[in-house]
């Protein structure tokens, strides 16, 4: 990798006006009268023949001449017959035509893979719900789970029953779900419009909204003030003999071994990441206005607790249960992700205030030297972040004194697009073309499905703002780049790859089928089969009875190398935040129905404007 790649400069795009042509010809014709045409006749005829001769010629001419002029009338009239018949019938077909036309059905718009595939991810969601599931469910092989999850807690009226299990375990991490609950969100905030031209838009909100009921159950959602979150649901300790959600391979439906939750008094990252879920999902939310403000305020009770913790230390910190799974490396990137929410959710600028901080910016870690802190995922916000944030300069540009922090926010952003880029080699690429922003670690396709978000997500901002494209450096990008490296890595998912398969199962004719997942795995028969019974089934090289369609396993090596195989997960697991990538990048390139790009005043929907009582300053321009 190159850590020296330097990205700057000016924008100049000079436009040279089309040249016009403009031709005019005035053509002018002025026949002689009939009057001066028989003088003219009389004299020549009068030069050339005597009198008597004349005369007798000028009789035969004047018999000739009525017979023609009989003869031109009559023409004219059937001329004039046959026009006014060709018309009479030609308005007839038209008419008949149109009439044919309304009566007809139109035929189907033509649907494109993208919002094929979109279809298929969105179900992955439905297999991992937790609780007590809609007949809407629509899954033969799940039914009620997690039933007594938090039942043991004494301030918990009802437990902590819902939300989503995260992948092939049966465990439920707050942090991780969490995130995909507030990526979903900005996906609707973002293509609403094109998911309802799909007709994923119920379902993408009924998504959303299984979600964050549960995260309003975490912790006191209605209070103003908490100190503490509950952040996870079971555990798997290494290496256990005992029953656990590690040990045990079960489905869902037939766990009867302990599941302790976890809490976390000091969750500054956790509450941040809870904060922004909930601010997102009020905007998606906004005409049920009821609900709309209970997740407004519960999201600053959340954000109050990140903030005022006294002892700040990530939620993970010393609990092996969670670190093993989802350990978060700090909380200032969820400062500011979970600011650009609230901001966007109520229009209050000290949340924009103290996101502009400088400070705030070089505590997250900000100078982007390390290509690590440029890659998207649930445990660094930063890069999403920033693109947030740059969407108000570019759209409103709310001038000094936002602009010093908002330009270097959008300045970071088309660093970060730059580092996608193969060319400049800031991230290796295996050599079937998928970019290894996982630094060759297992389980990368999630974060090339973020960074495709990312990327068309940002090439459609300069789509809307009509900017063309972009500089790394001394070189100059179009837009279509942007779109060509979202495009490329998400149809390395959807099959485009060395082992021609579909990392989206369901999708395609080739698409893994031994998923490393216990419900998926294990029959639904009507036999309970307990702990260490399933066991036989994880070791089954027999592909699964159940299909899990629309999830995205964990994908290949670094040498493209893919194994089916449901006992190593680094292959065949999938996650819930992988999917939520996944799906926010499927609707950015979808374009179905015709419906393209961003829809670019709903997230502003709560923010008031910059200038009431002097004139805003001129549009942005690169």
């Amino acid at each position: 990798m190159h850590y020296s790649n330097r990205w700057g400069g000016s924008f100049e795009i000079q436009h040279d006006a089309p040249a016009e042509d403009q031709q005019s010809s005035n053509m002018q014709f002025d026949p002689p009268t009939p009057r001066r045409r028989k003088e003219l006749v009389e004299t020549q005829l009068g030069w050339l023949l005597s009198q008597r001769q004349y005369r007798k010629k000028n009789k035969e001419n004047c018999a000739e001449f009525c017979v023609s002029v009989c003869k031109m009338k009559c023409l004219r009239r059937v001329l004039l017959a046959a026009l006014i018949a060709i018309v009479v019938t030609g308005i007839s077909m038209i008419v008949v035509r149109r009439m044919r036309m309304t009566n007809r059905e139109e035929p189907a718009p033509k649907t494109d893979n993208y919002t094929v595939a979109l279809s298929v991810a969105l179900q992955f969601f439905n297999a991992q719900k937790s609780g007590h599931l809609t007949k809407s469910n629509a899954l033969p092989w799940r039914g009620d789970s997690g039933l007594q999850d938090g039942s043991e807690l004494s301030d918990l009226k009802g437990g902590l029953v819902g939300g989503y299990y995260d992948s092939g375990n049966n465990m439920k991490f707050h942090f991780p779900m969490a995130f995909s609950m507030t990526l979903l969100s900005w996906s609707v905030a973002e293509y609403g419009p094109k998911y309802k031209a799909i007709g994923e838009y119920n379902h993408i909100k009924d998504i959303i909204k299984w979600g964050i009921d549960y995260l309003l159950l975490t912790f006191n959602s209605s209070a103003p003030s908490i100190s503490k979150m509950y952040s996870q649901v079971g555990i798997s300790q290494r290496n256990s003999t005992s029953p656990d959600d590690g040990y045990c391979w079960q489905r869902p439906e037939d766990i009867n071994y302990p599941r302790p939750v976890q809490t976390s008094t000091s969750a500054p990252d956790l509450a941040g990441e809870v904060a922004a879920a909930l601010a997102a999902a009020s905007l998606v939310f906004k005409e049920e206005n009821a609900y709309s403000k209970r997740l407004v305020h519960a999201a600053k009770t959340a954000y109050r607790f990140a903030q005022e913790t006294v002892n700040k230390a990530p939620y993970s910190t010393g609990n092996q249960m969670i670190a093993q799974f989802y350990n978060s490396t700090g909380y200032w990137d969820e400062y500011i992700w979970a600011s650009a929410w609230l901001f966007y959710a109520t229009g209050n600028y000290s949340y924009l205030a103290f996101v502009t901080d400088p400070n705030i910016y070089k505590n997250a870690n900000a100078d982007l030297k390390k290509p690590g802190f440029r890659v998207f995922s649930w445990d660094n916000k930063l890069p999403g972040a920033i693109l947030l944030l740059s969407r108000l300069r570019i759209f409103l540009n709310p001038g000094y004194p936002l602009e010093d922090m908002l330009g270097r926010f959008h300045a970071d952003t088309s660093k970060n697009m730059c580092s996608y880029l193969r060319q400049f080699r800031v991230f290796n690429w295996t050599k079937g073309g998928l970019i290894q922003l996982n630094h060759g670690k297992p389980r990368q396709l999630q974060y090339a499905a973020n960074a495709a978000f990312l990327a068309s997500v940002y090439a459609d901002y300069m789509k809307e703002s009509r900017v063309p494209g972009w500089h790394c450096g001394s070189f100059y990008f179009n837009i279509s780049s942007l779109r060509s490296f979202a495009a490329s890595q998400v149809n390395y998912i959807l099959g485009a790859n060395p082992k021609n398969i579909s990392y989206l199962v369901g999708f395609g004719n080739k698409f893994p089928k031994n998923v490393h997942h216990r419900g998926a795995s294990t029959p639904h028969d009507g036999h309970k089969y307990p702990c260490t019974g399933g066991w036989k089934w994880r070791d089954s090289e027999a592909p699964n009875p159940n299909v899990i369609t629309g999830a995205m396993v964990s994908g290949p090596d670094k040498y493209d190398h893919f194994f089916d195989t449901r006992t190593d997960g680094d292959y065949t697991e999938p996650t819930l935040a992988g999917n939520a990538g996944l799906v926010a990048a499927l609707v950015a390139l979808a374009k179905s129905n015709g419906s393209e790009g961003i829809d670019k005043n709903a997230i502003f929907s709560s923010v008031q404007p910059f200038f009431l009582n002097s004139p805003p300053p001129s549009a942005w321009k690169p």
